[in-house]
């Protein structure tokens, strides 16, 4: 039964698993790593996460790659967020729907996370030899319009007279 579940779980990593980059984090390389010292939580992260969370039905890969990074994302974990937007990009996701995932955030976990987060998926982009391909014109309207509607960015607070 135990084999018939870490076989299981293997099998659904492998489809997280980009094989044609060596320079790439992923659970197996972190799993050779953990050998030395802690043997048993390669076996929980394949039996456990893989085998029983991953392999249940009702979300793709991709929706369990978003739900994994926004996760992520809130508790600050850097290194773990690298490894699984690359697990996100290979399960599917493009660089646009992680950026923006990324980004509504902000009102639930704040700036500093946010900046961080979109500092990892642009290094793992780089790694990846992938663009966000949304970025480009974003930027361009920020850099060209001549007066930012000041007002409008305001909109939203309405001052309260506590006399």
């Amino acid at each position: 039964m135990a084999q018939d579940r870490y076989q299981q779980g293997l099998d659904k990593l492998m489809e997280y698993t980009l094989k044609s980059n060596d320079d790439i984090s992923t659970h197996l390389k972190i799993s050779d790593d953990l050998q030395d010292i802690a043997p048993d939580v390669s076996k929980f992260i394949i039996e456990f996460a893989y085998g029983e969370i991953y392999s249940r039905p009702s979300l793709s890969n991709k929706q369990r790659a978003l739900v994994t990074i926004s996760s992520l994302v809130t508790q600050g974990t850097e290194p773990q967020l690298e490894l699984h937007i690359n697990t996100g990009l290979t399960a599917g996701l493009t660089p646009e729907e992680i950026v923006e995932s990324i980004t509504h955030l902000i009102p639930y976990t704040g700036f500093p996370r946010v900046l961080n987060a979109l500092s990892v998926a642009k290094k793992v982009f780089a790694m990846r030899h992938v663009k966000n391909e949304a970025a480009g014109s974003k930027e361009q309207y920020i850099f060209t319009h001549p007066k930012p509607p000041i007002r409008a960015a305001f909109s939203w607070f309405i001052p309260i007279d506590i006399r």
